[in-house]
């Protein structure tokens, strides 16, 4: 009999201090840049974002939330079996963030490693997930987490700090004699890689004096990333799933997409011919949570009953690079 994969729980985690857009809109006012929190906040759609405590590492923002997974299934640290953990804001370049929730979180018997596609990462993950249970009848209990933390990682003045909040969603997936897991489609394209990112502290540039003054070890937004990927690729990547596992977007009851752009989810949304209320979106009180919003988003979306077990959902993210990442599970 076939071994398939299930979402048993998923939880997310939101810090306690909240930054408006109306700080930030003081903060580059002193700078001198008035009216870019404005021109952000009108095609993003984000009101607010949420930091975690300064001296936090991503590792410390992830462990809340996986351990209300573990929770809501029923499990506990020592049952997990794989830790896999999505995020482009580690807490160090090496050893792997995974490693060090593990030690935290006190799954002592779980091995670890970290996906590292940013937006897409959550899904990837997923997708994963499954593929291990589905080829190593040993496992039972795999915890899939997304983080974030790339304010930690931006200059405080640079603008984009708009965008990035603090979160953490996590999933506990386990085998099923049903299908829960369904499917993954990809996309990538390199020639992008250079358009946003962090540029010096890897081997292509190792950190100096001359680049950390510089700010090239901070995220920076170098050159335009243009939001028709998103446009374009977010519906490929939805027609390819669904045309390769035999659903229409009729069946589906909820697509999470990538939480940095309203508009564009409301565009994308009406090109596959989604209801918009099929498009749950929480950058509107969370900010821009890249490798942890489509947990948190789906978490969300449960708990507030827009997704109900048995339902199906498509989740999308699409991260610099680019990569774009898609999955299908029912509930």
């Amino acid at each position: 009999m076939p071994r398939h994969a299930r979402i048993a729980s998923i939880a997310h985690y939101l810090p306690e201090r909240r930054i408006t857009n109306e700080q930030l809109n003081e903060h580059f006012t002193r700078l001198g840049n008035p009216e870019i929190v404005g021109k952000f906040a009108a095609s993003t759609g984000i009101e607010q974002r949420w930091y975690a405590p300064d001296d936090w590492a991503t590792s410390d923002l992830a462990l809340p939330a996986a351990q209300e997974a573990l929770r809501r299934a029923g499990r506990k640290p020592e049952d997990v079996d794989l830790i896999i953990l999505g995020t482009d804001s580690p807490d160090y370049t090496t050893p792997c963030t995974s490693v060090v929730l593990q030690d935290k979180l006190g799954a002592r018997q779980a091995g670890t490693f970290d996906v590292v596609c940013a937006c897409a990462s959550f899904p990837t993950a997923v997708a994963t997930a499954a593929g291990y249970l589905a080829t190593n009848p040993h496992f039972r209990t795999i915890l899939v987490i997304g983080v974030y933390m790339m304010r930690k990682l931006a200059h405080p003045d640079d603008p984009t700090i708009f965008f990035y909040g603090d979160g953490a969603g996590a999933a506990v997936i386990e085998p099923s004699d049903q299908p829960g897991f369904i499917g993954a489609s990809f996309l990538a394209d390199g020639s992008y890689s250079d358009c946003w990112g962090i540029f010096s502290g890897g081997t292509a540039e190792p950190a100096t004096e001359e680049s950390v003054r510089a700010g090239r070890t901070n995220v920076r937004l170098v050159k335009r990333y243009p939001p028709e990927i998103n446009d374009a690729g977010w519906p490929k990547l939805f027609n390819q799933l669904a045309g390769n596992h035999g659903f229409t977007v009729d069946d589906v009851d909820q697509v999470i997409f990538t939480q940095v752009r309203k508009a564009t989810i409301e565009l994308v949304s009406d090109m596959i011919g989604l209801p918009q209320e099929k498009a749950h979106v929480i950058m509107d009180k969370w900010g821009y949570t890249g490798s942890a919003c489509i947990p948190m988003a789906l978490s969300d979306a449960m708990d507030q009953g827009k997704v109900k077990r048995g339902d199906l959902v498509v989740m999308i993210g699409s991260g610099v690079g680019y990569n774009q990442a898609a999955a299908a599970v029912r509930m």
